[in-house]
């Protein structure tokens, strides 16, 4: 079992005939930053939204902090924040 804070393992997901995300794998240990570029349609807010749990893959593993995405949903949830585009901070 691996240690690292979010591990994705030969992802696939479809929307319809539609493979959006075909075999993607990756591996975020602890301290890394890590980000997810690619031109319009290359399945990046895809694979993100797996995930996050808001789309189902149709195969592959998703674990996050040691615990499988699939298996325990609401746990895997509970340990991970994503920021999606740019965040604006408003001085009040």
């Amino acid at each position: 079992m691996s240690t690292a804070p979010l591990e994705v393992r030969d992802l696939r997901v479809s929307y319809g005939p539609t493979r959006a995300v075909d075999g993607v794998s990756l591996e975020v240990r602890a301290g890394e930053i890590f980000g997810l570029l690619g031109p319009n349609g290359a399945g990046k807010t895809t694979t993100l939204s797996a995930i996050e749990g808001l789309v189902e893959p149709d195969s592959g593993s998703i674990t996050i902090g040691g615990i499988d995405r699939h298996a325990s949903p609401r746990a895997a949830k509970a340990r991970i924040g994503v920021q999606l585009q740019s965040a604006g901070f408003q001085s009040v």
